[in-house]
């Protein structure tokens, strides 16, 4: 044997499985374009900085979704809000936000997702300020409203530019998590950062927080995040944006009528109209040879599911938020801060397993792993049903620790399987869908779940009879009514009352929370049935 001759070792001829020689040098040198291809693949630094940033936005997106909660005792101390404005307060935000997210996600598809996340920005931080020193509730309402509009901007910006910041899988699945943890930590930590404002400052501290935190993304944006859209996105089709529009908001509105007035003819009259624009607009999707939102993803059941199993998740955690949130406060007794610290451990234990189920989610089936974790998500709910009635927060704090870690870790695999399952050139479509699911469930989670505790308050609590008319109507309206009207009050009248108002709005958290055990149950089934095959668009 020559010089020029390479020595061998032996590997297994892939074609009859028989072992043949190859030359050593060829492969070290297949090893190393192997190492060159994975490499190529990773994301430099300037990435995972990007994500940080990206964060923000999310971050301060689910804040604003939950902050309010816990100022609604202040805020209906101020303004004087009807039952109805309470619940518009809090609801005006996502719904003008699910309305807009579809179009917005296109728009950015198209136009640029990097541009509508600094416009989104410049104006959520704007309005947030009109927003703080609001001085009636109708105003509040309208300013909520607004901030929906910019908030439809950002969202669909900030997942669909994960998609072109990280095209190794493995490192987009974790840069997910890390994102998804952020929207999951911010609907948790919006009480506790809620608290420790309202504890030094008016209720309108709750919306300048969105200055400091949009300011330095608008200097850092431009320097760490290239623009990124749609190569190929096809006509302006205005019709489709209407349509869009004309689906969403009538569907919400409705849902939202039905759950404050009662069924009434304007109510299902609305979710009609809007049903019929859906049908419209899936029938010019499907006619379209660029469609805005490709519905065909619909049929790709692990996306169709995926988005289904964050529907149901947000419901049962912003109702969650939405009732114990005035239970521990005028209920318990506990301050802003210390109602904000009872859920700190459920906070922490969201982000946790939303980071550590990445791991696991190589090693376990979709359809395995998130019907287990709503299955924990489902306790948690029983916990807080049978064991919150006697004003401790020991249950709440264990219920929500076991909501949090079963919604943290669906969320984040959700979130992934619906990011993976699209084309990434209609990534923003995509996570807009994911986006609008979100806000929907929102939406539901106040409307619906806290309409139900509303209207069981009102019909069960037992007045005494030593109220005024205007004393008991308002103390009928809301648990926040019913405890202003008990600090007027000499000491043994107030206690009657209060103790009369906490047996009726914790009896509507029972039923509440038997709902939500459903909801998480369901939620539950459509991932085992659905999340079997996951089609990827690596």
């Amino acid at each position: 044997m020559t010089d020029q001759t390479a020595t061998t070792t032996t590997t297994t001829n892939q074609t009859n499985g028989r072992p043949r020689a190859v030359p050593e040098a060829s492969a070290a040198a297949a090893a190393t374009r192997a190492r060159a291809a994975a490499r190529a693949g990773r994301a430099p630094r300037r990435a995972w900085l990007a994500l940080a940033v990206l964060m923000l936005p999310a971050l301060l997106v689910s804040i604003d979704n939950t902050v309010l909660s816990f100022a609604l005792p202040e805020i209906s101390s101020d303004l004087a809000p009807t039952a109805a404005q309470q619940l518009w307060i809090i609801d005006a935000y996502p719904l003008v936000l699910a309305a807009l997210l579809v179009a917005m996600g296109s728009a950015g598809d198209r136009w640029g997702r990097r541009r509508m996340l600094m416009i989104g920005s410049i104006g959520f931080a704007a309005v947030s300020v009109g927003a703080a020193f609001a001085p009636t509730a109708e105003l509040l309402i309208a300013a909520r409203a607004a901030l929906g509009f910019f908030g439809a901007m950002l969202m669909p910006s900030t997942l669909s530019l994960l998609r072109s910041i990280f095209s190794d899988r493995e490192q987009r699945r974790l840069a997910i998590a890390i994102w998804a943890s952020a929207f999951a930590a911010g609907s948790a930590l919006g009480p506790l950062v809620g608290g420790v404002l309202l504890e030094h400052f008016a209720w309108g501290s709750v919306f300048l927080l969105a200055v400091p935190v949009l300011v330095p993304m608008l200097v850092l944006v431009p320097l760490l995040i290239t623009e990124s859209r749609d190569p190929n996105p096809g006509r302006i089709d205005v019709w489709s944006i209407l349509l869009s529009l004309a689906t969403m908001a009538p569907i919400v509105f409705g849902i939202k009528h039905l759950a404050t007035e009662g069924i009434d003819v304007v109510g299902p009259l609305f979710i009609v109209g809007g049903l019929l624009a859906g049908y419209l607009f899936v029938r010019r999707q499907l006619a379209s040879d660029a469609p805005m939102l490709d519905v065909r993803l619909f049929t790709v059941g692990p996306f169709g599911g995926a988005v289904l199993v964050n529907l149901l998740s947000v419901v049962s955690l912003v109702g969650f938020l939405f009732f114990v949130s005035q239970h521990l406060q005028i209920i318990a007794g506990l301050s802003p801060v210390e109602a904000g610290l009872a859920l700190l451990p459920g906070l922490i234990a969201m982000i946790i397993s939303g980071l550590v189920v990445v791991p696991i989610a190589r090693r376990v089936h979709p359809r395995v792993l998130v019907p287990s974790a709503l299955t924990l998500s489902a306790g948690g709910y029983l916990v807080v049903a049978f064991g919150a009635s006697d004003g401790s927060t020991g249950a709440v704090i264990v219920a929500f620790t076991m909501l949090g870690i079963g919604i943290g870790m669906a969320e984040t695999v959700s979130n992934e399987l619906i990011l993976s399952s699209a084309p990434p050139a209609k990534a923003g479509a995509a996570s807009a869908v994911s986006e609008t699911a979100y806000e929907l469930g929102a939406v539901l989670g106040t409307a619906g779940l806290g309409s139900i505790i509303a209207a069981h308050y009102a019909s069960a609590i037992e007045l005494p009879a030593s109220l005024t008319a205007a004393q008991a109507d308002a103390s009928r309206e809301t648990l926040a009514g019913a405890a202003a009207v008990a600090s007027e009050l000499p000491p043994a009248q107030a206690d009657e009352l209060m103790g009369a108002a906490a047996v009726a709005f914790d009896g509507g958290v029972l039923v509440t929370s038997l709902i939500g055990v459903g909801l998480m149950v369901a939620a539950a089934v459509v991932a085992a049935v659905t999340l079997r095959n996951p089609a990827q668009h690596d």
